[in-house]
């Protein structure tokens, strides 16, 4: 547990330290080396629509990781029968009497709240992931593998320009690694460039991560589970995938996917039924 407390504010950090060595490569390395001639530069130059692009992808996944930390999860206990002398936990194991606990709730150790929709702790969010803030947790995930592949291709741009080196081969890729750290030792490589190739690989293992796992959890949303119940072995109620998605992302799902917002039409439904 000690562990997974340490994790727990570990992994959020290194996160924010990531995003902000990308933020500063991009802004001050990658695109001012697309620029041949300011003074000439176009409007609508590709640099130009670069940085905006990167921009865009950068804004929706801070926006979206700050909202998953601040819809915290319900803080059910206090509304659950639990019976003289219960304690949250007690009824974990099974212990606690028929319909005293909410359907699809669980409760967290490291966040000591019991959590609607239980989906998983995220420690990069050092946050549950539920029914509030799961539809900003899966705009997270996609534009955190955007920006990284975005940054991945401005990566290979520069290193190509820098070291007169061609991607056209697949390979090139692959082989770049060890005979970047060969050079690197031997001195034909300056520490910056090193830096920025080791920084590719970081950006495609986070964007591929990322990437499957969006996957991974749209097919849940879709058919209506979350992880906690498929590891669990729960059954859940067959429903058209319409209205699984409606339940996550809500009627004015475009919104939500061009800005970071909470999903408040989700909320004010869950208040109205209560």
């Amino acid at each position: 547990m000690l562990v997974l407390r340490l994790l727990n504010v570990v992994a959020p950090a290194y996160f924010l330290c990531i995003s902000l060595v990308t933020f500063v490569l991009q802004i001050f390395v990658f695109i001012p080396s697309m620029f041949r001639d300011p003074s000439t530069t176009p409007l609508f130059s590709p640099a130009l629509l670069h940085g905006a692009l990167f921009l865009f992808l950068s804004a929706n996944a801070l926006g979206n990781y700050v909202l998953v930390i601040q819809s915290s999860p319900e803080d059910l206990g206090k509304d659950l029968n639990l019976g003289k002398g219960a304690e949250v936990a007690d009824w974990l194991d099974g212990s606690r009497s028929p319909g005293s606990a909410l359907p699809s709730t669980h409760f967290c150790r490291l966040c000591a709240r019991v959590t609607q929709r239980h989906d998983h702790h995220c420690f990069f969010t050092g946050n549950c992931i539920g029914s509030r803030n799961m539809r900003n947790f899966i705009m997270f995930c996609l534009y955190t593998s955007l920006a990284c592949l975005d940054s991945l291709v401005a990566g290979m741009a520069y290193i190509s320009a820098t070291l007169s080196m061609s991607f056209v081969d697949p390979l090139a890729f692959l082989t770049l690694l060890p005979h970047s750290i060969s050079q690197f030792f031997s001195g034909a490589l300056l520490s910056s460039e090193m830096f920025v190739i080791l920084m590719l690989y970081l950006w495609l293992g986070i964007g591929l991560a990322c990437a499957g796992f969006c996957c991974h959890q749209m097919l849940l949303i879709l058919r209506g589970q979350t992880r906690y119940q498929v590891r669990k072995g729960m059954v859940v109620r067959a429903r058209p995938w319409r209205e699984n998605l409606q339940e996550v992302f809500g009627k004015k799902w475009l919104l939500g996917l061009l800005i970071p917002v909470q999903n408040v039409e989700s909320s004010y439904r869950r208040q109205k039924e209560k």
